[in-house]
């Protein structure tokens, strides 16, 4: 389960100091993990797999939110 590991290496990295592309580049990257989780997920139910997709994807938005940035105020 390569993925897997890839997954939890993934989750440890720090999102500080990131850059704009850094940020980007991570965002896709959790997208990708999430997706091929669910390929494993829908063939074995396993709750385990949930759970760490559940984990990535609050990672994800995270990132998201940070790209996105303060709205501004009229």
């Amino acid at each position: 389960m390569e993925l897997i590991k890839e997954a939890l290496e993934f989750e440890k990295t720090t999102l500080s100091h990131m850059s704009t592309s850094d940020r980007v580049a991570a965002s896709r990257e959790a997208k990708r993990l999430i997706l091929s989780i669910n390929e494993i997920y829908k063939k074995t139910k396993d709750a385990s797999l949930m759970d760490l997709m559940k984990r990535l994807t609050e990672k994800k938005q995270k990132i998201e939110k940070r790209l996105k940035g303060r709205p501004l105020t009229s």
